[in-house]
């Protein structure tokens, strides 16, 4: 999975001043940053307490883009999320490439529990060079399927539509703090988040990349999300 941050405008001193407005007016904007520099244990504090009293607002007021290149099963999980802005390359317009997403050995493939509680074990050799394999196979044959139809002269918008979800695709994402906070509590694992979540093992990966971008990008918010359960406000 490949996840570039294209663009951002993402500061932990975004959510003070936004949060500030209520009480310093116009005031707060122009000394948003002096402040984060001059008082960081007051800043760290009033982020901690919008984060535990689910004060969600003030971490709207910023920006990232994203660009994301993964398998397009992995994108229709993305957009179950309308809290972001999407544009993806689109089949009507130009001709696909053959790159196939083909699990690795470490996947695991063994799905046990039930709905909602699901655990994954990995699988024998037998069933990682199975699924390979026919990973493979479906891959291929489809495309072949597809180049036959283009070079037939049927549209790509038609032609298209034989090909299989592992296919890559690639989008820009935008979103903003808050919005990628819900999407991290779904889209991740973690033994310390008050509300757990079993994500699929591919968008997971994009949402860790995600993740560490924003990480370096807001850190005093990203503590405050970690010490809080992982709740979005």
């Amino acid at each position: 999975m490949t996840v570039e941050l294209v663009r951002s405008s993402a500061h932990d001193s975004d959510v003070l001043f936004a949060a500030r407005v209520s009480t310093q007016g116009e005031q707060t904007l122009e000394s948003a940053e002096a402040a984060t520099e001059a008082d960081p244990k007051r800043d760290r504090g009033l982020i901690n307490y919008l984060m535990r009293d689910r004060h969600g607002s003030p971490f709207e007021h910023n920006s990232m883009t994203f660009y994301v290149q993964a398998p397009i099963f992995v994108f229709r999980e993305f957009m179950r999320h309308r809290i972001a802005s999407y544009n993806e390359e689109s089949g009507r317009y130009r001709q696909l490439t053959p790159v196939f997403y083909v699990p690795g050995a470490d996947r695991n493939l063994v799905q046990v529990g039930k709905p909602g509680a699901y655990d994954f074990l990995p699988g024998t050799p037998e069933q990682t060079a199975l699924t390979a394999e026919e990973v493979r196979t479906v891959s291929t044959a489809a495309f072949e399927s597809y180049e036959r139809m283009l070079e037939a002269g049927v549209a790509r918008e038609v032609a298209r539509i034989v090909l299989p979800l592992n296919i890559y695709s690639s989008m820009y994402v935008t979103m903003n703090a808050r919005s990628l906070m819900n999407f991290l509590s779904l889209r991740t694992k973690r033994a310390d988040t008050h509300f757990p979540s079993f994500p699929q093992r591919e968008i997971e990966m994009c949402a860790e990349k995600m993740e560490d971008i924003w990480a370096g990008l807001m850190p005093l918010t990203y503590q405050a999300f970690n010490a809080n359960g992982r709740v979005a406000p």
